[in-house]
């Protein structure tokens, strides 16, 4: 008997769905959905590639493409910490901001036009649930978290 409802589908679908829309609105900016989540993680405090790449959700390559790009474009770069010289951290740059909070309406706008399907009972409701998922037995995404091989057996002679 199949499971009551098909929830990696309709999650995927929605996760997809939205990626693709704050994409679109987001290019018009000039930056891409990864570059305004990790500018936003790094203007929040100070923190260091590895933290924002894990709140992020971004593997270590993913991080690192990002933030040359966001360096290349004036909006971010890498430099001493305040608090520990050996360690590096990503500040956001005057520019960097400027897009940012630009990116802030954008990002708002299409979350309005997303949730308008939705009463303000339903809206909180999906909210809190996603939140207590992604807090609980949803917080380590695949793509982040380590993956174990399986070993393919030796051809035997």
């Amino acid at each position: 008997m199949p499971p009551p409802v098909d929830l990696s589908f309709l999650l995927n679908q929605a996760s997809y769905a939205l990626a693709a829309q704050l994409g679109a609105a987001l290019d018009e900016l000039g930056i891409s959905v990864r570059e305004y989540c990790v500018l936003w993680k790094a203007e929040e405090q100070e923190r260091s590639q590895t933290e924002i790449a894990e709140l992020a959700g971004l593997d270590k390559t993913t991080m690192v493409v990002t933030l040359d790009a966001l360096e290349k474009a004036g909006y971010a770069e890498r430099r001493v910490s305040s608090t520990d010289r050996r360690a590096r951290v990503v500040a956001v740059t005057p520019a960097g901001r400027q897009v940012l909070h630009r990116a802030f309406g954008v990002v708002g706008e299409v979350i309005d036009r997303v949730l308008l399907d939705l009463s303000e009972v339903q809206r909180a409701a999906l909210v809190d649930a996603l939140e207590i998922l992604t807090l609980g037995s949803l917080s380590t995404p695949s793509h982040t978290a380590p993956q174990r091989r399986r070993q393919v057996p030796s051809a035997t002679r």
